[in-house]
C-alpha cells in the first residue's frame, strides 16, 4: 500500500493507492494555519488514522509547496512559509517512525501524469502548475528529476521571453526579481489584466516554446486551476511554433488525466511501481 499526502496552504489530503494505482481511500483536512508543529502532528495523525482503518502499514510520500535544501536538508522557497527552515523530513520520519519520502508537489503532479496520466508512456514529461503561482515538474523515464541545487523545473522564475510593448513595464515577483513567467502567467495575473485569454496564450506559447527549445518533452501537462481553460490546448500549440527552432513540433500539449489529484497521486507514487 502507498500514502501520497498532498501537504498545501489550506488543506492536507492523503490517498491510499494499491499497487496497480486504484484508490482506496481519500481523506482532507484543513492545514493548522502558521504552527508548523502542529502541522507536523496533524499528518502524522492523519496516517496513522488512515492505517487503523485499513489495517496495513504503507510507504508516505509527501508533496510540499517548497523543496529540501540540498546544502542543509531544510525546506526552502515554500509559498507555505511556516515550513522554512525546519527540517520537515526528519521530523516527519522521527513522528511516524519509518523513512519518508518528499518532493515539490509540481513534481509530484509531473510523476503522477508520467505514470498514469497524459504522459503515461511518454519518455520526457514536462508537467506544469499553472495557479495561484507558477511551477513545474520534469520526469524522465518514469524518474523525477531534481537537480544539484533542487530547483530543476523551476520555470516561472525564469524571464518571460520576447517581452513586447503590452509586456511592459516588467511585473514586480514575490521573489524580488521583475518580468518572471509567474508574474504573467499565474491565475492573480490573468485576473490583473482583465482575463485577456488572447494575450495570457500567446504569452504561455512564448515561455513553453523555450522549454521545447531546452528539453523537447514528448508532453507538456497542464495542471492548475488554469488548466481547464479547454482552449489552450488547440490554441498555444499553434503559437509557439514560431518561437521554437525545429521544422516541426511533435510535442503534445494535454490536460491532466487525474486533475487535482495529480499531486496527491504522485505522492504516492515517490515509492515507485
Amino acid at each position: 500500500m502507498r500514502f501520497g499526502v498532498d501537504l498545501g496552504g489550506t488543506k492536507i489530503e492523503l490517498i491510499a493507492l494499491d499497487d496497480s494505482g486504484r484508490e482506496i481511500l481519500r481523506l482532507r483536512v484543513s492545514t493548522p494555519q502558521g504552527d508548523y508543529r502542529e502541522t507536523v502532528g496533524v499528518v502524522a495523525s492523519l496516517v496513522a488514522d488512515v492505517e487503523t482503518k485499513l489495517k496495513t502499514k504503507a510507504t508516505i510520500g509527501v508533496g510540499i509547496p517548497g523543496s529540501l535544501s540540498r546544502v542543509t536538508g531544510m525546506v526552502k522557497n515554500a509559498n507555505s512559509t511556516c515550513l522554512i527552515g525546519h527540517d520537515l523530513k526528519g521530523d516527519l520520519e522521527k513522528a511516524l517512525g519509518r523513512e519518508i519520502r518528499i518532493e515539490n508537489d509540481a513534481n509530484c503532479f509531473a510523476l503522477s501524469e508520467s505514470v498514469d496520466g497524459a504522459g503515461k508512456g511518454a519518455k520526457v514529461v514536462f508537467g506544469v502548475i499553472l495557479g495561484t503561482g507558477v511551477g513545474a515538474g520534469i520526469v524522465v523515464n518514469g524518474e523525477v528529476i531534481v537537480g544539484p541545487n533542487a530547483i530543476a523545473g523551476e520555470w516561472g522564475h525564469n524571464p518571460l521571453p520576447l517581452p513586447r510593448g503590452e509586456d511592459l513595464p516588467l511585473p514586480g515577483c514575490y521573489c524580488g526579481r521583475k518580468g518572471c513567467i509567474e508574474a504573467y502567467l499565474s491565475g492573480p495575473a490573468l485576473a490583473k489584466d482583465g482575463e485577456n485569454l488572447g494575450r495570457y496564450e500567446e504569452r504561455l506559447a512564448r515561455a513553453l516554446a523555450g522549454v521545447i527549445n531546452i528539453l523537447d518533452p514528448d508532453v507538456i501537462v497542464l495542471g492548475g486551476g488554469i488548466s481547464n481553460v479547454d482552449r489552450l490546448y488547440a490554441t498555444v500549440p499553434v503559437l509557439w511554433r514560431p518561437y521554437v527552432f525545429s521544422d516541426q513540433v511533435a510535442t503534445r500539449l494535454s490536460p491532466p488525466v487525474h486533475g487535482d489529484s495529480s499531486g496527491v497521486r504522485g505522492a504516492a507514487w515517490l515509492w515507485g511501481r
